[in-house]
């Protein structure tokens, strides 16, 4: 995979976050990922802890929206970094608004390792 396609992996599994489309963000996942929120000690391993970490996000806030994408490709690793903003609408209507970096390992066109680094609350697991 090219730097294009890394970034357009990358954007997809964000763009499907925000769809609350997890058919689609499953695409991006290995069966075996492991995704972990760096900042607050915190790992998920396979697919199925994953979903039930977005099916908390999800019914937890009205809605997510990731923008502002900063990317760096390190094609000799397969990881992607990216750096962004957060707007997470709460169930009351309050927004929550974070500056996050994750890093993406990519393998076999899938993403392999998740790494959260996340300012603020644990978004993800405290709904």
């Amino acid at each position: 995979m090219g730097r294009p396609e890394m970034i357009k992996l990358v954007e997809r599994y964000f763009s499907a976050v925000d769809a609350e489309d997890f058919p689609e963000l499953r695409s991006t996942l290995r069966n075996d990922c492991i995704f972990s929120v760096e900042t607050h000690g915190v790992v998920l391993e396979g697919v199925l802890e994953i979903a039930g970490m977005f099916e908390r996000l999800w019914s937890g806030h009205t809605s997510v929206q990731h923008k502002d994408f900063s990317h760096v490709v390190d094609l000799s690793q397969d990881w992607v970094a990216s750096q962004f903003k957060v707007v997470n609408t709460e169930l009351d209507g309050a927004l929550t608004h974070k500056s996050n970096c994750n890093f993406f390992e990519v393998r076999a066109n899938q993403f392999s390792r998740i790494k959260v680094y996340m300012a603020g609350t644990n978004t993800l697991l405290s709904v």
